[in-house]
């Protein structure tokens, strides 16, 4: 008998690294049994039949039989108790790793999520980092991972992908301002070839990114689902425009595509135009501070057919005066445009004069900024008043255009077609001086207002007076926002009555009266006026005052203001 056990423990030995969970089970009921409970009668009678050089499979054979007839019996009972066990093993396992997880996270100062982990300018160390390396496989789930602003997590970055090639569910990664290493960037792209649901990379501010960008985008499978591509300030140059001309080919789904302030991308540019045929979704497209040229802008328009369905188009601060001339004409399938930017693009008359012909036709637009184009001359009041068929248009940004009187009496002939306006920005157009009035009446159905900015604009007393009107009338009751800085040319008299008479502002959350930092004045003639209106603006809680002249005096009295009715108004001296 003793033989016999023995070589049934050299056999369950053999067959150790061949068992199933099943079998595991089993033994574990097999071993809390007595031999009377083991082997019923008819088994020991089987049992002893069985010869010293019965064969392995015998055994097994008869361990299986054993098996079914104790899960007939009351054993079920123990199978489930000792799975409970397994379970509440596996679950108290998690419930640890989550604490771990939990303890570095409220260490930083952050919020655990499972799902999201932003350590977004965290001031993370080395350290940190391969502690976090040794976190990410307690969060299977973890769908956004944002590192961004981290500048220390340059040059460990390996560290952390050898371990997000194992999260699937990962959606998105941001790593902005990480101080990001070739060597990293050849990482991330060995790392995103595992990541098959990855849809957003943020790498901007990222300047060594700047001819080395292929380490990364070469490795971008054809099958990939990337939708959102940042490279803010990575210093581009021509050769990595061209690499991401190349690398639009397997990155079909691409929705939203920015490339702002790489001002080296240069001929790299025309490349990625080019390859515009490959992301039929594109969404948005940003290109502030690239460099663009007339040229360049031209030879976008050529493409614009393969991308119809984009949204946004943001080409500030590039200069491509006369670029539109011709290009105009392609914008006008883009009815589903809501976002035209081309604010400090040395704009020109001739491209004004294109543009006032097919922005009409963008029936869904709702922001255009034609901002800082000093050189658009009268021609704007024209493109004005066909503003009048965009009933979305939301937000018109018109600043230091050097708009003309004509240019705004078109504009107060214009306002009441715009049912849908949020924000009027007008600053820096000195005609406004003295003729406020003219858009002031027609802003009278405009409850929608939110913004409204009138920075030096030569206003007037007559002005001011205009807008305390506007006020008291219950029309601006919406209003949030309002910038009246630089204004130097209203009298003290015309304050005073301005916040004896803004009685209807009761959104308005910021103020701002500040004057030139040349420029300074008492503010005494008012400061009595001011606290009277500051009663009447209960959401106020940001007031610019900028080179007024406060005495210890008026300052403590704002002071005070603020403990008596217990409001937390900033007073920005």
């Amino acid at each position: 008998m003793e033989n016999t056990d023995s070589k049934q423990h050299k056999d369950e030995s053999s067959t150790k690294h061949s068992r199933s969970p099943f079998d595991l089970i089993v033994n574990q009921i097999w071993r809390n049994k007595s031999f009377a409970e083991r082997w019923p009668q008819s088994s020991v009678s089987r049992f002893f039949k069985l010869s010293e050089n019965s064969n392995k499979t015998a055994c097994v054979t008869e361990k299986k039989e054993l098996g079914k007839t104790l899960l007939d019996s009351e054993n079920k009972e123990n199978i489930s108790k000792i799975s409970d066990e397994l379970k509440n093993t596996e679950l108290e396992q998690s419930a640890a790793s989550w604490g771990q997880v939990v303890e570095f996270m409220e260490r930083l100062g952050k919020k655990p999520d499972p799902k999201c982990m932003n350590l977004n300018n965290s001031l993370l160390t080395a350290n940190d980092a391969v502690q976090l390396a040794a976190l990410l496989p307690n969060l299977p789930t973890l769908e956004e991972l944002n590192l961004s602003w981290n500048e220390l997590v340059g040059g460990t970055l390996k560290l952390l992908t050898n371990h997000l090639q194992h999260m699937p569910q990962l959606r998105v990664l941001g790593l902005g301002s990480c101080r990001l290493s070739p060597l990293d960037l050849s990482a991330l792209g060995d790392c995103v070839q595992h990541l098959p649901n990855v849809e957003e990379i943020d790498l901007s501010w990222n300047s060594d990114l700047g001819g080395n960008l292929a380490l990364f985008l070469q490795k971008l499978k054809l099958d990939c689902k990337l939708k959102t591509l940042k490279l803010v300030d990575c210093n581009l140059t021509a050769d990595d425009g061209m690499a991401l001309g190349l690398a639009l080919s397997v990155t079909s789904r691409l929705e939203v595509l920015d490339l702002s302030m790489n001002k080296r991308v240069g001929s790299g540019l025309e490349i990625i135009f080019q390859e515009l045929r490959h992301v039929p979704d594109l969404q948005v497209l940003k290109l502030h501070m690239c460099g663009l040229t007339r040229d360049n802008i031209q030879a976008l328009g050529n493409s614009l057919q393969y991308i119809p369905g984009v949204k946004k188009m943001v080409f500030s601060c590039n200069d491509i005066g006369g670029g539109f001339e011709d290009t105009a004409a392609h914008l006008s399938p883009f009815t589903q445009l809501r976002v035209f930017d081309v604010h400090r693009c040395s704009l020109t008359e001739d491209d004004i004069s294109a543009l006032t012909q097919i922005i009409p036709l963008l029936s869904s637009l709702q922001v255009l900024n034609l901002a800082m184009n000093k050189n658009i001359g009268n021609s704007v009041r024209h493109l004005i008043g066909r503003l009048r068929f965009l009933p979305s248009l939301k937000n018109l940004i018109v600043n230091n255009c050097n708009l003309t009187k004509e240019s705004i009496v078109e504009l107060a002939d214009t306002i009441p077609n715009l049912t849908e306006l949020e924000t009027l920005d007008l600053s820096w157009n000195k005609c406004l001086g003295g003729n406020l009035g003219l858009l002031v009446r027609t802003l009278q159905n405009k409850t929608n207002l939110r913004v409204l900015k009138l920075c030096s604009c030569n206003l007037t007393g007559q002005d001011l007076a205009s807008l305390a009107s506007l006020s008291c009338a219950g029309v601006l009751a919406n209003l949030e926002q309002l910038d009246l800085t630089y204004n130097h040319t209203a009298d003290d008299h015309s304050w005073a009555i301005f916040f004896q008479e803004i009685n209807g502002l009761k959104e308005l959350c910021e103020l701002d009266i500040g004057l030139r930092p040349s420029t300074y004045r008492e503010c005494g003639p008012w400061i009595t006026g001011l606290l009277g209106g500051l009663a009447r603006l209960p959401s106020l809680t940001e007031l610019g005052m900028h080179h007024w002249l406060f005495t210890a005096s008026q300052r403590e009295l704002l002071d005070t203001f603020n403990k008596d009715n217990k409001r937390n108004i900033h007073f920005a001296y």
